[in-house]
């Protein structure tokens, strides 16, 4: 997400939750007793992939910046000159939407059959609004390679029926389409002032902004009736307040404008329906206000039936909007967010909307200036958001994620991201309950290339602040993940605590690490979560920084399926490796999470395995006895261990006396060595070797010290632990 001034599918049945790709329609399928997850949407797509074609299938490929990464289900059909793809049609059907890609530069043209007879009408292809650059965000590539273009078939088709696509010259990347049955177009209201009665032009010749200001006048209290046609606005309306805005239908009315509306203040009372909004962005200018509405609609207002396409921002929503409710639209082809609650969002709804194609987060909350309180986004369904996530939430208090659909994030996002990330000051973090519950996520989660690791499908991130708030996760399905389920995270290298989380109820499938990645210090409670098919291991836990803490996962019981921890905290698991044996030569101890008793100052436990034996931990003074614990992940046959303090002559030489125990499950420990003295001096290394028995068999190592002849506290900068 980037402020303004900076910065799928398918038709839901009901419920609880199984994800299918079948026939190349994504369905939700569940027992009725819950809320299905996604919009209940009037149009079925169907992948391209899995239709009949002369073209060549592209992907599957998760690779950033390339055509196939982009697309839903990271799979689409590349057709040459006269190369076809042809749909069975699911659904009875007047209208088809395509979304498709071509070369940078070029556009053309797509012929449309129906049965075998072609028709008069074409769909216009072109490159304009794709390939979008934005070099001031760390890790971008070019990106938005796709578009999306709807064509009224002037036709009725049946299930069964038969519809082609065919590129005319120009090489098209079909990725779906969605069929839909488009009503008529709806009648003017009783009493509504017609925009064309001011003088607006319906066939999109003339400057119809004037002819919207003046029916606004004149309808305050009432309605303003946009009849079919296409209406040119060359500037924003403002001062919008206390009025209604209602088309004829979202296939039928059309407004042509980059900026609808932009007014930083309304006393509210503002209803927009049931017409679209196209614009001509073509870049991403955070600047510029290209925005379906930008500011403030005031409170008790809505937005619903809308068609937004080719704007920066669909909604960027900043001043009072209390208790807006934003349902039942379609939110294409943007460059920057879908919608975005900026701060102040009080009582705000966003429900059963459908979000392709978004250049930044599909839907966010970021509470600058003021936090967003009481809102929600529920039952939406969000597909390709092509450089961020499905759904952010940057700080605020008692919000809610519920029920929604994600599929296919791409660079530098989740399916959903739950954070402490701020942006900018004033900022408001998370407090209150943040609830993220009956949630599906397919393909979600992407590489970061500014970290160089993965991101969850859903991530938990204190990024700029430890999380205070209680975060409860329930009923989430995670399906077919790149990387990793759960991720927690201090995504800005400071080790702040991601604490306070549960995670109750989930159905893990597939995912192509691992199903909890743990980069913070912190603690989640587990229960009822359910894997299978785990690509690596079940647990990655390396906090990071490595003297930063410990992440304790907290098993509540009814988990299956994901018992085993990645080892080696100096690499990444890799999709479908597998948990490799462990090299003999590696140390066990590096990076792994480590406690103790008690710290002196800044010279944490976690000092003692970041690798860097300059830093140190040190216990509380004049407290012996003292204890130091490092978790090793699995049990480990551990023969040696070597001590470190640091090697610098300033150092006098001095004797530790230490026991060393062991345990498997962080609870009972028994005595592996027991009590004696080990010398440290600088002039050969200022180490210790002890070799353990063989039989060991440990996870958790305690180094026990009750002395130290050179200081009164137990000091070590490195323990490393050793197979051989």
């Amino acid at each position: 997400m980037h402020s303004n001034s900076l910065r799928s599918v398918r038709s839901m049945p009901a419920i609880g939750t199984v994800v299918a790709l079948a026939a190349g329609l994504l369905v939700t399928l569940a027992p009725a007793a819950h809320a299905a997850a996604g919009a209940d949407l009037p149009f079925t797509s169907v992948e391209a992939e899995s239709a009949t074609t002369t073209g060549t299938k592209i992907g599957p490929d998760h690779t950033q910046g390339t055509i196939a990464s982009e697309a839903s289900g990271r799979q689409a059909v590349r057709l040459g000159a006269g190369q076809r793809v042809e749909f069975t049609a699911p659904r009875a059907a007047n209208a088809v939407n395509v979304s498709y890609n071509v070369p940078d530069g070029q556009s053309g043209s797509l012929n449309v059959y129906v049965n075998g007879t072609k028709l008069a009408k074409t769909l216009a292809v072109t490159s304009k609004y794709s390939y979008v650059d934005t070099s001031w965000i760390a890790g971008a590539k070019t990106h938005h390679f796709f578009d999306n273009a709807r064509l009224l078939l002037g036709q009725n088709v049946q299930p069964g029926d038969k519809i082609a696509v065919e590129a005319v010259s120009t090489q098209v990347t079909v990725d779906v389409a969605d069929f839909e049955q488009v009503a008529a177009a709806a009648t003017k209201p009783a009493g509504a002032v017609s925009v064309t009665d001011k003088g607006a032009d319906p066939s999109g010749q003339g400057d119809s902004t004037q002819a919207f200001r003046s029916a606004i006048a004149a309808a305050q209290g009432g309605v303003v009736w946009i009849p079919p046609g296409d209406y040119r606005l060359t500037s924003s309306l403002n001062g919008v307040q206390n009025v209604t805005l209602q088309g004829a239908g979202s296939w039928h009315s059309v407004v042509h404008t980059s900026r609808f509306i932009d007014q930083s203040s309304s006393s509210g009372g503002v209803h927009l329906k049931d017409f679209a909004v196209i614009g001509e962005v073509t870049e991403r200018v955070d600047s510029n206000p290209d925005n379906f509405v930008n500011g403030s609609l005031g409170p008790g207002s809505s937005v619903s039936g809308m068609w937004l396409q080719h704007l920066k921002v669909g909604l960027w929503l900043t001043g009072n909007n209390d208790n807006l409710v934003v349902e039942n639209n379609r939110i294409f082809d943007t460059t920057a967010d879908g919608l975005n609650l900026n701060g102040n969002a009080r009582g705000v709804r966003v429900r059963n909307n459908f979000l392709r194609n978004n250049g930044d987060d599909a839907l966010a909350m970021w509470s600058l200036y003021s936090p967003d309180t009481n809102s929600s986004f529920e039952n939406n369904t969000i597909s390709q958001p092509n450089l961020a996530n499905g759904i952010a939430i940057y700080g605020g208090t008692d919000l809610a994620v519920k029920n929604n659909l994600i599929s296919d994030t791409n660079a530098l996002g989740s399916g959903i991201a739950i954070s402490n990330q701020k942006f900018l000051d004033p900022f408001s973090p998370l407090a209150g309950t943040i609830t993220v519950s009956g949630n599906t996520l397919v393909r979600a989660g992407a590489m970061n290339p500014n970290w160089q690791h993965p991101m969850g499908a859903l991530r938990v991130d204190s990024y700029d602040s430890a999380i205070e708030a209680n975060v409860s996760i329930t009923g989430t399905t995670i399906t077919d993940s790149p990387y990793s389920a759960f991720e927690f995270v201090s995504g800005g290298g400071h080790g702040y605590a991601t604490k306070n989380v549960t995670v109750d109820g989930a159905t893990v499938r597939n995912t192509g690490t691992v199903v909890v990645q743990a980069e913070s210090q912190g603690a989640a409670k587990f229960s009822n979560v359910q894997a299978t098919g785990v690509g690596a291991a079940g647990v990655y836990n390396c906090p990071y920084p490595a003297g930063s803490g410990v992440f304790t996962l907290t098993d509540g019981g009814g988990n299956a399926g994901w018992s085993s921890t990645w080892g080696d905290c100096s690499t990444w698991p890799q999709p479908g490796q597998g948990n490799p044996d462990p090299d003999p030569t590696r140390n066990l101890a590096k990076g792994r999470p480590a406690t103790a008793t008690g710290s002196q100052d800044v010279y944490t436990p976690g000092k003692a395995v970041d690798g860097d034996a300059s830093t140190y931990w040190e216990s509380t003074n004049n407290a012996f006895p003292q204890a130091w614990t490092v978790d090793l992940g699995s049990s480990q046959a551990v023969r040696r261990l070597v001590l470190k303090l640091p090697p610098a002559t300033a150092w006098q030489a001095r004797t530790q006396t230490l026991s060393v125990q062991g345990s498997t499950d962080g609870s009972a420990y028994s005595t592996v060595l027991a009590s004696q003295g080990y010398r440290f001096d600088p002039a050969t290394g200022n180490t210790a070797t002890v070799t353990l028995p063989s039989g060991t068999n440990l996870r958790y190592l305690k180094l026990n010290v009750t002395a130290n002849t050179g200081w009164p506290a137990a000091q070590f900068s490195e323990v490393e632990a050793y197979l051989n």
